[in-house]
């Protein structure tokens, strides 16, 4: 044998090696190429359904601070009349308690608590039909 035959046989051997450690790698790689378009075509119909359940939580969540809002003002107009009564029933025992002992000044102590009381219940009244907390 010839300097050349064994460099060829060499080669061969060499190439025969290669080959054999490469058919499986290219086995696997295209098990994984496989696996991974399953995947592509899995999360393509998984994910459009999924962003438009977040965007529907997130039209719930913005209603929901919408009517908690409301609420809110609600509770703010009523305690800002309870307030005014408050204010009103304060004037009446000054005045029934303090300087105003005549019978005027409790008529007219009188006739504020009156005032104070009808208007919260028509402020009452007037939201009535309104929306209420929670709705």
């Amino acid at each position: 044998m010839t300097t050349i035959e064994i460099a060829a046989v060499l080669i061969a051997v060499a190439f025969a090696v290669l080959v054999g450690y490469l058919v499986p790698v290219l086995m696997q790689v295209r098990k994984t190429v496989a696996e991974s378009e399953q995947l592509l075509a899995k999360l393509n119909a998984d994910v459009p359904p999924l962003v438009a359940d977040l965007r529907a939580v997130g039209r719930h969540l913005n209603e929901l601070m919408e009517q908690a809002r409301g609420g809110v003002e609600h509770a703010a107009v009523l305690l800002h009349a309870v307030g005014e009564v408050g204010e009103s029933v304060q004037q009446v025992h000054n005045v029934v308690r303090g300087s105003g002992g005549s019978l005027f000044g409790r008529l007219a102590g009188v006739a504020a608590g009156f005032k104070a009381a009808a208007q919260v219940v028509r402020e009452r009244l007037r939201h009535e039909g309104g929306p209420h907390n929670g709705g």
